[in-house]
């Protein structure tokens, strides 16, 4: 399957996936299927985090993180004056770049469950007239159905306790012939190097921490991973969620796996918060 629309050209190294039935990626039987930790316990934990979390992204991403946002961006298809709604927004970096895509006449929505990474986003981009920051739940957003162009979730997806349903709200949220993109950490290849990678991420990451003294919390982190479902089985829950034509990529050596999938063209009813 290939997306509905082609993606723009992104000179990262990456591999792309058609993400069908039957691909030869491992896939790991006892995936689970959301995040067991409660959400009250993970808004405390980026509610923590947040004075530092950006400091300790660019340490443990080598920078990268800037590369992956702007492939993200690139993926939704976005033009200027369209709109999109950016979930697990965190301090609002993506949320920003999205905003700068659309422009001054387009409109961006960022949600997080954390209140203080709310505040440190509306602190740093509330100039920003076309960006707006909501405290709301990824699982019940509170926008209505069909709102949006585009729906990005970045490095938030594995905190939430059910990921197709998950991706069930946010096709919801976007119009038909939109775009949901999902950039996520992702095991690399080939296994023995993702071994490796994880080993020194569930080390570097509460080390990192401790430096800036969120050891407790960044051990979260590396723990989120455990049991997250590889790059194909993240495509079936988007397939399942009502999305077609899903492809993913692999970035950076296979660590960052960014999924694009299109609300297919059919007539929905409005909820109750539209």
């Amino acid at each position: 399957m290939t997306i509905t629309h082609p993606p723009e050209i992104d000179d990262s190294p990456e591999t792309r996936h058609d993400a069908t039935p039957g691909s030869d990626d491992e896939m790991d039987p006892g995936a689970r299927q959301g995040n067991s930790v409660p959400e009250d316990e993970v808004a405390a934990i980026f509610d923590e985090i947040a004075p530092v979390y950006d400091r300790v992204n660019t340490l443990m991403t080598l920078g990268l993180d800037g590369r992956w946002r702007r492939s993200a961006v690139r993926a939704t298809g976005l033009a200027s004056g369209e709109s999109a709604i950016d979930v697990a927004c965190g301090t609002g970096k993506l949320a920003a770049e999205l905003a700068e895509r659309v422009g001054p006449f387009g409109r961006v929505v960022a949600v997080d469950i954390s209140p203080r990474m709310i505040e440190r986003a509306r602190s740093a981009y509330g100039d920003l007239v076309q960006l707006g920051f909501e405290l709301g739940n990824a699982l019940a957003l509170p926008v209505g159905t069909g709102k949006f162009d585009a729906a990005t979730i970045a490095f938030g997806l594995r905190n939430l306790s059910d990921f197709e349903a998950g991706f069930r709200e946010l096709a919801r949220v976007v119009r038909p012939g939109g775009r949901v993109v999902c950039l996520e950490l992702s095991m690399p290849r080939p296994m023995l190097w993702g071994r490796i990678y994880h080993a020194t991420f569930r080390r570097l990451a509460p080390a990192l921490g401790t430096l800036f003294r969120q050891g407790a919390a960044y051990r979260y982190l590396p723990e989120s991973l455990e049991g997250f479902p590889d790059a194909d089985r993240l495509a079936e829950s988007m397939r399942r969620s009502g999305l077609v034509g899903v492809s993913y990529r692999r970035l950076s050596l296979g660590a960052v796996a960014l999924h694009v999938g299109t609300v297919p063209q059919t007539v929905r009813t409005a909820s109750p918060a539209g």
